[in-house]
Formats: structure tokens, sequence, C-alpha cells
């Protein structure tokens, strides 16, 4: 009785937000699996996007901070979960033999989590950009620059620190192992 009296005492808009929520991520949740199509969708997002800043010729500053957002995860999807420099100080843990458990790369940041908040910072920026006092006026070749340099910076010592701790962020694809009787056929030959 009392769960009846809570429900019919909620706002309608709790309700539709309620609605809204589990529906939402209804649809987020069947999207998982379909990588290709997401980041295709959001290409076209931030498409969208561009083309609505080219078009207006203005939210230089948006832009620039939607740039400064994406490096900031793209950090986060390049780097390891834990930190290798925190994880050598400890050498009791490390592998020092081929049999030792091998430790595959994760991610701080998962590539789902990835995508859900690119798309949703290109869907922001474009919404702000239909408010004109954020459009603050800025020599946006500087900015571009800025941001440039920033972004090689940051890979230079990205990329250097997966030298240094022989990591890949990245799955090349499943590996193929060869079967047992192609193995053996292969190794022993009768003439």
């Amino acid at each position: 009785m009392e769960g009846s009296e809570s429900d019919g005492g909620a706002t309608p808009i709790a309700k539709w937000n309620s609605e809204f929520s589990r529906i939402f991520q209804y649809f987020l949740d069947r999207s998982t699996p379909h990588t290709k199509q997401r980041w295709l969708g959001t290409l076209v997002v931030g498409m969208m996007y561009a083309l609505r800043v080219y078009y207006v010729q203005g939210f230089y500053v948006i832009s620039y901070g939607l740039g400064i957002y994406i490096l900031n995860l793209l950090i986060g999807f390049l780097s390891p979960k834990v930190d290798p420099e925190l994880e050598a100080l400890d050498v009791a843990s490390l592998p020092t033999k081929g049999s030792d458990e091998f430790k595959p790369f994760i991610r701080r940041l998962p590539e789902f989590k990835f995508w859900y908040a690119i798309t949703k910072a290109f869907l922001v920026a474009f919404v702000l950009t239909f408010f004109s006092m954020l459009d603050v006026p800025v020599f946006w070749p500087i900015l571009l620059c800025y941001w440039i340099f920033l972004f090689f910076l940051t890979m230079k010592r990205q990329i250097l620190l997966m030298i240094k701790y022989k990591y890949i962020p990245f799955d090349i694809g499943k590996q193929r192992y060869a079967d047992k009787k192609s193995a053996s056929s292969s190794g022993t030959r009768r003439d």
C-alpha cells in the first residue's frame, strides 16, 4: 500500500524522466555490440557540428573546449587502468618468467564510455552553438595552433610511455592459432 502512495504522489515530470531514462538505457544497451555503427553515428554528429560552426563562422571557443575535452578523453582511452610506473615499483608483482600470469591491457576509459562521452560532447557543443552570447570573438588560428601543439606534446608523451612499458592499447584482431591436426601434420612429414 505504501508503494502505491509513493507512485501516486510522484510528479508527472518525475514519471516521464524515469520512463525516458529507462528507454534511453535500453537503446544504449542494445547499441553496445554495434561498434562500427555507433562510431559512424558519432562521425555524423561530429560532421553536423563542424558544418554548423563553418556555416555560422563562429563559436571557436566552444570548438576549442570541445577539442581539449576530446583530447582528455583520448588520453584516458590510450592509458592503462593501472599506472605502469607505480606497478614497476612493486617488483614482486611483475612477471619474471614466461609461466607467470599474463595481464592484458585494460584501458582507464573503456571504448563504450569513450564513445558515449564523445557523442554527448558533440551534441552539447552543437546545442551551445544556438546561443549567440557564447560566440566569443577570437582569432581562431591561434586557438587551432595551440590545440595542435597540445595534441602533439600529449601524444608524444603517451607514445613514449607505450614504448617504455610495451603496451598496445588497440585490439589488432582476434589471434588465430593453428589447430592441432595441421600443426602436427606440418611438423611431421613422411616421404
